[in-house]
């Protein structure tokens, strides 16, 4: 239903396929068909209409949403030529971050939650599914971006799923206008970062030319972390190998626990300069604390899965051995 309503919209209002499913979004919300100066016509309208009486989408659940968005947005890259920055976290990777996230925080009685880098908001909502069936309170939950587009996306979705989050248009290396979070995820975008200006005023900048986006977006998270809060990102494998990772190493220790760094298995990743692992870190304070033994490996293949299982046990083992016996 939703890829044949945004279809029609990309047709009768000849536009992108994306923008086509922020305007069937924003239809389905406010249940009716949008017109403007004529905009769809009257026959359109009323196919329209007709496609989205045919599915009752508030009887699905989250995930079930989500996937659907999803495969709209698989879709949008292949049609609409989407640049890598914008696609979207797959849903594995955010499955994984999600689970190891939902023993960090299990029973707290509330939890404020921030994806620095939302994008298309599927970390954040697949982290957000999973955490609220462990946390015994309210959780608030926000995601920055500075691509409008993004957020519109992000909003769409998250309102289809019924999954409260509050977004803020704004450049997540600017002075952030959310409150500070006890759990922050993200999903960096990789590259340098052009506002020298901005850059300036952290420690992980370069020293000349332009700073890499995710050492400072590291450096921000750890800044917009409550005492004893935890970051869990989404990084590249070699974050601390490269010549330009001095200055992210030098800040580190006097800032951040290092607790964890999991490479995600190489395979799913086109080459190996391209694999990425998952960062655990943990702002000092609170009952915190660095870990004797940091959680370092690599993720099994995703085919073999009694290994992947194995793997994953070892490692909720390894938090509520190191992170959660003093904490809770």
């Amino acid at each position: 239903m939703i890829d044949e309503s945004t279809t029609t919209l990309q047709s009768a209002l000849q536009t992108s396929y994306l923008d086509a499913f922020i305007e069937t979004g924003d239809n389905l919300l406010n249940g009716q068909v949008q017109v403007e100066d004529g905009q769809p016509d009257e026959a359109t309208a009323a196919k329209l209409t007709k496609l989205y009486a045919s599915v009752d989408w508030r009887g699905f659940d989250a995930p079930t949403i989500r996937r659907s968005v999803q495969l709209v947005l698989l879709k949008a890259i292949r049609v609409d030529e989407i640049q890598a920055n914008h696609q979207l976290t797959p849903d594995t990777i955010a499955y994984i971050m999600g689970y190891l996230v939902t023993r960090l925080e299990k029973n707290k009685k509330e939890l404020t939650i921030l994806d620095l880098t939302v994008g298309t908001g599927n970390l954040l909502t697949a982290v957000l599914s999973q955490l609220s069936a462990v946390v015994a309170g309210r959780i608030k939950a926000y995601g920055v971006d500075n691509d409008d587009t993004m957020l519109a996306l992000a909003q769409t979705s998250s309102e289809l799923q019924q999954l409260p989050v509050e977004l803020i248009h704004q450049d997540a290396l600017e002075q952030l206008l959310v409150p500070a979070s006890d759990l922050i995820v993200a999903d960096l975008p990789i590259g340098y970062y052009p506002i020298d200006d901005n850059a300036k005023n952290f420690a992980t900048r370069a020293k000349e030319g332009h700073s890499f986006v995710h050492h400072l977006l590291l450096e921000q998270a750890v800044n917009q972390l409550k005492p004893g809060g935890f970051g869990v990102f989404l990084v590249p494998s070699q974050l601390f190998q490269t010549e330009e990772a001095k200055s992210l190493l030098k800040w580190l220790p006097g800032h951040a626990y290092l607790q964890g760094l999991l490479n995600l298995p190489s395979e799913i990743f086109a080459n190996a300069n391209a694999q990425k692992a998952i960062l655990i870190l943990q702002k000092p304070g609170e009952h915190a604390k660095q870990v004797e033994q940091v959680m370092l490996g690599e993720f099994p293949s995703f085919k073999n899965q009694s290994a992947f299982q194995k793997f994953v046990a070892e490692i909720v083992q390894w938090e509520e051995a190191n992170l959660l016996d003093d904490q809770q």
